[in-house]
C-alpha cells in the first residue's frame, strides 16, 4: 500500500445527529479531531478536522491493498491524530437511491464502527467529485494527475460540508 502525502451525518445523510464532539466554542479549546473518507475502489481520500473543527484539511490519498491492510493503516492515522469519529461519503444516486459503491462505503463505514469503536456519520456526497474537479480547475490545476489529489478534495468536500451542517445545527439549539 502506498499514500500520497501530498497536501490537498448521519445513517442517512440527511442531517446530523447529536452526538457531541465536546467542543467548548466559546473558549475556542481543542477538539477531539473528525476524519473523512471518499471510499473508492482504489483509492481512498482522508480529509481531517482542524483542532478547532472549524475546517476541513487535506490528509493523503490512501491506495487500497485490501481490508486489513487499509484498516491498518486508518489504524494509525486514528493514532496519530486523536480521532474519536469519522464521517464517510455516501455516493447515493441523483434520485436518493443506493447506488453499488453507497453499498460498499457503508460496509467500510461499519468495518470502522466494529474494528475502532468510533461514531461514524454516512455523508451524502452526491457531486462531490465533480465539485473537487471544478475546485482543482479553478485553482489551476492541470487535468493530469489529478487521481493522487482528487480523492483528497472530495474528502475535503464531505468533511468541510459535515462541519458546516453541525455547527449551524448547534447554532439553532
Amino acid at each position: 500500500m502506498t499514500t500520497d502525502e501530498n497536501p490537498r451525518g448521519d445513517e442517512d445523510g440527511e442531517g446530523v445527529d447529536s452526538v457531541s464532539s465536546g467542543s467548548s466554542e466559546s473558549t475556542g479549546a481543542l477538539v477531539a479531531r473528525v476524519l473523512a473518507f471518499d471510499v473508492g475502489d482504489r483509492r481512498i481520500g482522508l480529509a481531517i478536522s482542524d483542532p478547532l473543527g472549524y475546517t476541513a484539511q487535506p490528509l493523503f490519498t490512501l491506495h487500497r491493498a485490501g481490508r486489513r491492510a487499509d484498516l491498518k493503516s486508518v489504524a494509525r492515522v486514528l493514532r496519530k491524530h486523536g480521532v474519536t469519529e469519522a464521517v464517510v461519503g455516501n455516493p447515493l444516486y441523483m434520485s436518493g437511491d443506493q447506488s453499488p459503491q453507497a453499498a460498499k462505503a457503508q460496509a467500510f463505514a461499519e468495518d470502522l464502527r466494529t474494528e475502532f469503536g468510533l461514531t461514524v456519520h454516512l455523508w451524502d456526497e452526491r457531486l462531490t467529485t465533480t465539485q473537487a474537479h471544478r475546485h482543482l480547475d479553478d485553482a489551476g490545476h492541470a487535468a493530469m494527475g489529478r487521481k493522487g489529489i482528487i480523492d483528497q478534495v472530495a474528502a475535503v468536500l464531505i468533511l468541510q460540508s459535515f462541519l458546516e451542517a453541525r455547527a449551524n445545527e448547534r447554532g439553532r439549539s
